[in-house]
């Protein structure tokens, strides 16, 4: 091998003296190029063969764009209708009623259709100004016994993360913003920021710090399934008595709450199980009754690969409810899966916290959005109504 290395770079040194000593040729004379018309000063012309997009102009911000391509969309698809159900004796003056409403998102859900029947005065979909959440809304008058039917066709697809593609479009700053912004029951500051530190430690790598916050959520927070729907949410109270757990919005909410604190845009997804679970049983619904059903994920932001899923909350639930071991295989497959995958028997409501709803006569805020909310009478509190949802697999 010495030898080899010897030889390789004797050839070199020759090759090298040889170039030295080789005589200078006579540089060629140089020739006047012809004269040419010059270039008009104005704006070059833009048509439909020849797009600014295509060939922008040097220094402009198309031609420091990094090169991206659009997702591809999923294979399989499954769709469902949701049908709810909401019917009152006598309320006290006029009611006022709101429901959530699927998120329209090409990549992995997509809202067919929405269709309803009722005895209000006004019923029809309302949108915040920032798209974060799309609601049904419904009015009756003072005597009246309300009653509403809303049936809503979704399609959806499972979501994957793939680590080897970085070619994600950004996303808006405003939104990125905003979900590393602190809220009402969400922290970015204090005891979020010393316990996100000491869980990263030196990991560099964002990818790897959200991996650190999963598996130690994962190893320390307690699934408590006698909670009602998806739990409260109120991680300041979490930290502050440095007890973990509770449901979905709690578990997943801790993990939003410690991305934040690390500066890893990160957001929780408000939604409902709709179909029956590959994974686990407890992971989905085995009959048509989805009227408890509520669950929320969450997700994480890095640039060039968008919005990664995840759902440590689901990894304790199946712990709970499956009596999953350390020590069982399953369990470390579900850790795996879980860390940027989501299955399609669930259906996306929306991302908002902390917003008042629009008509309500209320001025409480609400810190997220799951279940229908209800108004008897001129500023009276919001509360939930008896309903029930059905959930049923369709062909289209």
């Amino acid at each position: 091998m010495q030898r080899r290395n010897f030889l390789t770079a004797a050839m070199l040194s020759l090759l090298a003296g040889r170039a030295l000593a080789a005589p200078r040729k006579p540089a060629p004379k140089k020739k006047t190029p012809p004269k040419t018309a010059k270039k008009p000063s104005g704006p070059t012309a833009r048509s439909a063969d020849a797009p600014v997009i295509d060939r922008p102009p040097d220094g402009s911000s198309a031609s420091r764009l990094p090169p991206v391509r659009p997702p591809e969309p999923p294979a399989e698809w499954q769709t469902h209708e949701i049908t709810t159900r909401i019917q009152l004796r006598r309320p006290s003056g006029p009611t006022r009623l709101w429901l959530p409403l699927p998120l329209n998102h090409d990549l992995y859900q997509r809202t067919v259709g929405h269709r309803w029947s009722s005895n209000a005065a006004q019923a029809g979909m309302r949108r915040l100004p920032d798209g974060e959440l799309e609601l049904f809304f419904a009015e009756w008058k003072n005597g009246e016994d309300p009653r509403l039917e809303l049936t809503t066709t979704v399609s959806t697809a499972d979501r994957m993360f793939d680590i080897t593609k970085r070619t994600v479009a950004p996303e808006r700053e405003d939104i990125l913003r905003r979900n590393l912004q602190a809220t009402t029951l969400i922290p970015n500051d204090g005891p979020a920021h010393e316990l996100g530190q000491r869980i990263v430690g030196r990991i560099k790598d964002p990818v790897a710090q959200a991996k650190a916050v999963y598996d130690w959520i994962i190893e320390r927070a307690i699934y408590s399934p006698d909670l009602s729907a998806s739990g409260s949410g109120d991680l300041r109270k979490q930290l502050a008595q440095g007890q973990y757990g509770g449901r979905s919005v709690d578990i997943n909410g801790l993990f939003v709450a410690l991305c934040r604190a690390i500066g890893i845009p990160a957001r929780l997804v408000f939604g409902l199980r709709v179909g029956n679970s590959r994974l686990f049983k407890c992971l989905g619904v085995s009959n048509e009754n989805a009227t408890q059903s509520q669950h929320c994920r969450a997700e994480f932001y890095i640039p060039g690969y968008g919005w990664i899923p995840v759902d440590p909350s689901d990894v304790r639930r199946a712990i709970a409810l499956e009596g999953l071991s350390d020590r069982d295989n399953r369990l470390a497959s579900l850790k795996r899966v879980l860390f940027g995958v989501w299955e399609m028997n669930w259906i996306a409501y929306n991302v908002g916290l902390d917003f008042r709803l629009p008509g309500s006569q209320n001025q409480e805020r609400l810190p997220f959005f799951t279940l229908p909310r209800l108004e008897n009478g001129e500023g009276s509190d919001p509360t939930t109504p008896e309903f029930s949802i059905q959930t049923k697999r369709v062909e289209l």
